[in-house]
This record gives structure tokens, C-alpha cells and sequence, in this order.
């Protein structure tokens, strides 16, 4: 008997690593096509005939889609379900991407990135969906391993992008390319075990739920919802009426607001921009402050990237040494973080910039990693796609600050918005600092 439910556990663990691999594998895909498209987006629609104002406003798109739609899709992926949630922003984005590659036009190419801004959230809805499968212990080194998944695609797409453009209608080969890309990702995540999925996640919830029953019932109103539906057990149909999907996603998102998790979204919304800032005018400060090449550059950015996707698989083992305290994790990455923007901003030369960037992709990367795992630790394992979604809305809002003040800053100086990201990330640290003493009260 006991050798029989040994087995059993066994073959059940090894199902579930393999969904995980499978989903790893939807992650890579998805930024290795998306990464193929997005440095020929400005290049394409400037050769479609568009002045470089109406560049930027087609270009903010998809930002300003993605900041109203992250949470909202993000919520009704916890109403309707993972799979039909993925699903469906997969074949969407292929439309978008479709569309993209028929784009002759800029009113076409405006069209072709309203549904891609609106339901490009598959990698939100995997990162909630290894949340499911995964237990707390495990999460951390999971979306280490997905988010480096993820990264080698990002840097290995442009790559295969810049070759295919360098031929006849290469960008419409790109996008077409792409647009194939998520329908084979939609048809990976189709044929996935999903009874298993529901099998494993159903327990992953009820763990959960015994970690936090000793915390006041109160204090998360997330958490609320996560037992409340423990409870009956029912997601709302895909083939329900619209209002009843919508009012379910409104009840989660209002739960979320409502919740006492303020300061972690601060500290993402003002880390996001810290390290946009970072990035906004690389390229050219390197050509102004060492009269570096674009060439050079190049590969200096190329090499960070490539530190960022190899540091997601340290996550797991700094999550063991800090005995998975997340939040000294994200204290002391947000510290490091701060540090090395200063050290670049004042660098006197090349060597040193070099030292920078290579412990700020690892700094950056891990200090993403921490704060999603807090928010899902505050916020509770069933809302853990209308957290991870409205984490992503505060991460666009960065995007829409970050080019705007940017551009104020080097009216001074090109170290100027390094500069204010030191000012930033210190805030963070500051907001950190007051707050963590009373995360620890709660718990």
C-alpha cells in the first residue's frame, strides 16, 4: 500500500515538472517572437509615412492598452479559468500579429495593436498559473526559472528578427513569423494535462489556505475571496453573460484596492521607472560621456541581457539563504540597485560601466522576482492573477512616466536620469524601511 502511494505521489510530482517545463517553454516562445518584431516597429511605421510625433502616438498604443487591460485581464483569468484565460489571449495576440504583417498603412498598424495592446498578458497569466501549480516554498525559484526562460527568448529574437528583415519584406515575414508563434503556443497550451493542472493547483490553494489561517481574516481582503471560493469551488463559464464575468473581476479587483498592499505597488512603480531610467538613454550617454560606438554599446547591452536571463536560476538559491525571508530579499536588491545606478551615473570610465551592469541585471532580476512573490504572499494564491495583472499595470505607468521625464532630465545633463533614478530607488528603500517592520506584525 505504502509503495502504491509512493508511486502514485511520484508520478504525480513528475506530471507536474513537466507542465512547468511545458509552460517554461510557452514563456521563451512567447518573448522570442514578440523580441522579433520590436525593434523593427519604429523603423516600419516611419517607412510607412508617419512624422515622428505621430511615431510616438502610434507607439504609446499599446502602453496606455496594456496599463487600463493588465489587471482586468489578469482578474478575469481567476474568473474563467487559466486555460480558456490563455487561450484566448494567445489567439488574439496572433491575430494582432497577423494583422501586423498585412499592414500597409498606418491606420492598419494602428488596428493590428489594439488587440495585441488589449490581451497580451500570456506571460501574466503563466506567471499566475506556475503560482497555481507551485507551492510557497517552490514559487521563487519557479518564476526565477520562467522569468530566464523568458529572457533567453527576448534576446535570442532580435537576432532572428535583424536577419529576416535584411531580406525583401523582411518585417512582414517577422510579424507573420510571430503571429505563428502564438498560435503554436496556443496549441501547446491546449494540449496540456489540464485535469492534472486543476488536480495540482486545487492543492497548491488548500496549502495555501492552512499557511495563512493563522493570519486575522481582516487583515486580507484577497484572501477573503481566495476562501470564499475554496468553498464553493465553481469558476464563472466562459459561456456565462458578459456581466457576470465582468462583475466577478470587478469584485476581485476592488478587493485588491482595497487591500493593505499600497506600498508594495509604490516601491514597483518607483523601482520600474528608477530602472527605465537607467536604460532610457544608454546607447546615447555611452556615445556622449566615453565616445563609445552604437556597435559597442550594442554589445554591452546584449551582455547585461544575458546576465539577467542566467540570474533568474539564482533566485532559488538566495531565497534558501535568506531562509526565504522575501522581504530582506527585496530590501537588499532594491539597496544594490540603488547603488549601482549611482556608481554608473558618476562612472568615470568604460571598465566601470561594465562592473555596473553586470550586477545591476543580476540586482534587477531578483528584485523583481522578490516583490511578485510578496505580493502573492500578501495577497493570497486565488487572486494571483488580478495581482500579478495589476503589478504589471503599475509597471506600465513606469513606462509612460519613464520617456517623459527622461527627456526633462537630459535637458541637463546625460547622466541626468540615472541621476534621478538614484533619487527613486532611494524612495524605495525609504518606503521599504517603514514598512517591512509592520509586514512582519501582520504575520
Amino acid at each position: 500500500m505504502k509503495k502504491h502511494k509512493s508511486s502514485t505521489l511520484y508520478h504525480r510530482t513528475r506530471e507536474r515538472t513537466r507542465i512547468i517545463q511545458c509552460i517554461y517553454v510557452v514563456g521563451f516562445m512567447d518573448l522570442f517572437g514578440v523580441s522579433m518584431i520590436i525593434p523593427l516597429l519604429s523603423h516600419h511605421v516611419k517607412a510607412l509615412g508617419a512624422s515622428p510625433t505621430v511615431a510616438g502616438i502610434v507607439g504609446s498604443t499599446y502602453g496606455v492598452l496594456q496599463l487600463f487591460s493588465s489587471t482586468i485581464v489578469g482578474g478575469w483569468s481567476d474568473v474563467v479559468g487559466r486555460r480558456r484565460s490563455l487561450l484566448t489571449c494567445l489567439l488574439i495576440s496572433a491575430l494582432g500579429y497577423g494583422l501586423l504583417g498585412m499592414s500597409t498603412s498606418i491606420a492598419l498598424f494602428v488596428l493590428s495593436r489594439i488587440p495585441v495592446g488589449l490581451f497580451k498578458h500570456s506571460l501574466s497569466i503563466c506567471r499566475a498559473l506556475l503560482s497555481d501549480l507551485a507551492s510557497e516554498s517552490e514559487r521563487p525559484l519557479v518564476m526565477g526559472h520562467f522569468n530566464a526562460a523568458s529572457s533567453v527568448g527576448f534576446i535570442l529574437g532580435p537576432m532572428v528578427g535583424g536577419y529576416l528583415t535584411e531580406h525583401e519584406g523582411g518585417f512582414y515575414t517577422s510579424a507573420t513569423a510571430c503571429a505563428a508563434i502564438f498560435l503554436l503556443n496556443a496549441g501547446v497550451v491546449w494540449m496540456l494535462p489540464w485535469r492534472d493542472i486543476l488536480l495540482h493547483c486545487n492543492k497548491s490553494v488548500s496549502n495555501g489556505s492552512s499557511a495563512h489561517s493563522h493570519a486575522p481574516a481582516h487583515s486580507d481582503p484577497a484572501l477573503l475571496m481566495q476562501k470564499k471560493e475554496a468553498g464553493d469551488g465553481r469558476r464563472v463559464s466562459l459561456l456565462q453573460p458578459a456581466w457576470r464575468q465582468l462583475s466577478s473581476v470587478g469584485s476581485r479587483i476592488r478587493l485588491v484596492a482595497s487591500s493593505d498592499m499600497w506600498d508594495l505597488f509604490l516601491v514597483r512603480l518607483l523601482m520600474a521607472v528608477a530602472i527605465m531610467l537607467y536604460y532610457s538613454n544608454f546607447s546615447l550617454a555611452m556615445e556622449e560621456r566615453f565616445s563609445l560606438k552604437p556597435k559597442t554599446t550594442g554589445y554591452l547591452i546584449s551582455y547585461s541581457s544575458t546576465l539577467g536571463a542566467l540570474a533568474g536560476f539564482l533566485v532559488g538559491p538566495l531565497t534558501q539563504l535568506y531562509a526565504r525571508n522575501m522581504a530582506a530579499l527585496l530590501l537588499h536588491s532594491t539597496l544594490l540597485t540603488c547603488a549601482l545606478i549611482f556608481l554608473y551615473a558618476a562612472a568615470p570610465g568604460v571598465w566601470q560601466v561594465l562592473l555596473t551592469s553586470t550586477f545591476f541585471a543580476i540586482s534587477t532580476t531578483v528584485g523583481r522576482t522578490a516583490i511578485t512573490d510578496l505580493e502573492l504572499q500578501r495577497g493570497g494564491a486565488r487572486a494571483s492573477g488580478t495581482l500579478i495583472g495589476a503589478g504589471q499595470s503599475v509597471t506600465a505607468v513606469g513606462r509612460v512616466l519613464a520617456p517623459l521625464l527622461s527627456g526633462v532630465t537630459q535637458e541637463f545633463s546625460p547622466c541626468g536620469p540615472p541621476s534621478l533614478g538614484v533619487l527613486l530607488a532611494l524612495a524605495a528603500v525609504g518606503v521599504l524601511l517603514l514598512r517591512i517592520p509592520k509586514w512582519t506584525k501582520v504575520h
